[in-house]
C-alpha cells in the first residue's frame, strides 16, 4: 500500500507553504521520490490565513493539473488545516469542502504551539456525535503536551485521532518533539504521521525517514498507510499490530 500523507502546505500562495507553483511541483516531485502515493493538500484556516474553500480549490486545481503535465505519480487532494478558533465561523458547507482528502466527515485541526486549549476534548465529541471525525495535528510540538504527554488522552477517548509530525518523530524537529512523539507512541496516543510539508527544505518529504525511525515494519505502514486510508475511506481504524505494547516489544525500543 502506498504511503498516504494527510497533511502539507503544497498549494501555492494561501499561507506560508509553497510561495508559487514552481515550489508546489517540487515539494510534490520530493513527496513521490519519497513513495508517498496520495497527499492531501491543507492550506492553514486560521485568522493570518484566512483561506476560503474557493481559494482552496482552486489552487488545487492548478497544482493537480501541473502534476499531471509533470509526470508525476501523485494523487493530490483537498483539505484544510483549521485553527480551533476558527471552527464556530465555519459553515456546516464551508467545514465539508475542507474535510481531509475530499471526505466531508474527516477534519484536520491544528493544535497550538503553546498552551493547552481548553474544552478540545469537548469540541472533538459534539463532532463525533455529527458523524465527523477530527484528526489533531502536530500535538508533540506543544510545549504543555511536551510535559505532560498523558493529557491527550481525553481527546482520544472523545473520538479524535493524533497525527505526528514526520521530521518530529525522525528528530529533525529536534529532541523535545522528538520525544514526546516516542512517548505519544508509547502511550498509544498516536495514529498516523504526516509531513506537514511547507516548503523545499527540512519537510518537504522524510515520510520514509520517520518511518525508519519507529523501526519500519507494521507499525510504521500502520502509521503512514493502514490508518489514513481507512480515514479517507471513513472506516474504521485497523487495529495496531500485533504484539505492540506500551513497554517492551517496538514501541518499548523507541524509548531507547
Amino acid at each position: 500500500m502506498a504511503v498516504i500523507d494527510l497533511h502539507s502546505h503544497i498549494l501555492p500562495g494561501l499561507d506560508d507553504g509553497a510561495r508559487n507553483l514552481e515550489e508546489a511541483i517540487e515539494i510534490a516531485r520530493s513527496m513521490a521520490d519519497d513513495g508517498v502515493g496520495v497527499v492531501s493538500a491543507t492550506p492553514h484556516v486560521r485568522d493570518d490565513y484566512p483561506t476560503s474553500p474557493d481559494a482552496m480549490e482552486a489552487a488545487l486545481g492548478l497544482v493537480r493539473s501541473a502534476v499531471a503535465e509533470a509526470g508525476i505519480a501523485l494523487d493530490v487532494r483537498g483539505g484544510g488545516e483549521i485553527a480551533l478558533d476558527r471552527l464556530g465561523s465555519l459553515a456546516d458547507d464551508s467545514l465539508a469542502r475542507f474535510g481531509l482528502g475530499g471526505n466531508p466527515r474527516l477534519l484536520l485541526l491544528e493544535y497550538p504551539y503553546h498552551g493547552r486549549p481548553l474544552g478540545l476534548e469537548h469540541e472533538c465529541a459534539r463532532l463525533r456525535q455529527r458523524g465527523i471525525v477530527t484528526v489533531i495535528a502536530h500535538p508533540e510540538r506543544n510545549l504543555s503536551v511536551q510535559e505532560r504527554p498523558g493529557d491527550l488522552e481525553e481527546v482520544v477517548r472523545a473520538g479524535a485521532v493524533v497525527q505526528l509530525t514526520a521530521a518530529s518523530v525522525d528528530g529533525r524537529l529536534g529532541r523535545a518533539s522528538a520525544g514526546c512523539a516516542r512517548r505519544l507512541l508509547e502511550l498509544e496516543l498516536a495514529h498516523l504521521i504526516a509531513s506537514d510539508a511547507h516548503a523545499a527544505g527540512v519537510r518537504e518529504a522524510g515520510m520514509s525517514q520517520a518511518a525508519a525511525a519507529v523501526g519500519g515494519g507494521e507499525l510504521a505502514r500502520w502509521l503512514t498507510s493502514d490508518v489514513p486510508a481507512a480515514l479517507l475511506e471513513g472506516d474504521e481504524l485497523p487495529a495496531r499490530p500485533a504484539g505492540l505494547r506500551r513497554r517492551g516489544g517496538l514501541l518499548g525500543r523507541l524509548r531507547r
